[in-house]
């Protein structure tokens, strides 16, 4: 899996993974269950992450979206 970006923001997120999915890609978010121990408060990032065959439409679709505020 090749990581995208990493956010604190689960609605960007969902959005950035209904976008990529709406794309053909196969987005995974990594670090998910991490809210189980923190508590739910939002303080360690979860990561967006796409197979490496499709990083390179992956980032051409969050580009063209104007989304690209903490890609890697």
């Amino acid at each position: 899996m090749r990581v995208l970006l990493a956010t604190t923001d689960p609605i960007r997120l969902s959005f950035l993974m209904a976008l990529l999915r709406d794309a053909g890609c196969e987005p995974m978010m990594l670090d998910g269950h991490i809210s189980a121990i923190e508590g739910g408060i939002g303080i360690f990032p979860r990561r967006l992450a796409v197979p490496p065959e499709q990083e390179a439409q992956a980032r051409r679709v969050l580009a063209e979206a104007g989304e690209t505020d903490g890609l890697r």
